[in-house]
């Protein structure tokens, strides 16, 4: 199987303008206009004020690994021939934190604080944001 028939994320109201950035391969946060605090997952209010005047930034693409695992078993049929992969929570210089894969390197060479740049994977009709290796 490919990565087109992996599962894809189902793109909500909230979090249709992030889904329509990485279609463009562009990397976008919220940030909230009255606290300036900013976030991930996209949602309908501030989780740090409670405020609802919040815009789509451009993230720089850049972060690093907060902490992984490698996942030696598919959870399902179609991730068995991307076995091992690694999951990971990378933390972007802009401060949120985002959950998802390492790839273009070996899984044994993921460390916690490796410095890692967002790319794009097509996924079907989509584009799944991951890590690789600064």
């Amino acid at each position: 199987m490919s990565a087109a028939d992996l599962p894809l994320p189902f793109p909500t109201a909230d979090s249709k303008a992030f889904w329509d950035a990485c279609a463009d391969e562009r990397l976008t946060i919220q940030k909230c206009n009255g606290c300036g605090v900013a976030q991930h997952y996209p949602r309908s209010l501030c989780t740090s004020c409670g405020g609802h005047d919040l815009q789509m930034i451009e993230a720089s693409g850049r972060g690093e690994v907060f902490t992984f695992t490698i996942n030696h078993r598919a959870p399902r049929p179609a991730f068995a021939e991307n076995g091992p992969y690694v999951i990971a929570l990378i933390d972007l210089e802009e401060g949120p934190r985002l959950m998802m894969n390492v790839i273009g390197c070996e899984p044994s060479d993921v460390h916690i604080g490796m410095k890692v740049r967002i790319v794009f994977e097509q996924r079907g009709e989509m584009k799944l944001p991951q890590a690789t290796p600064k």
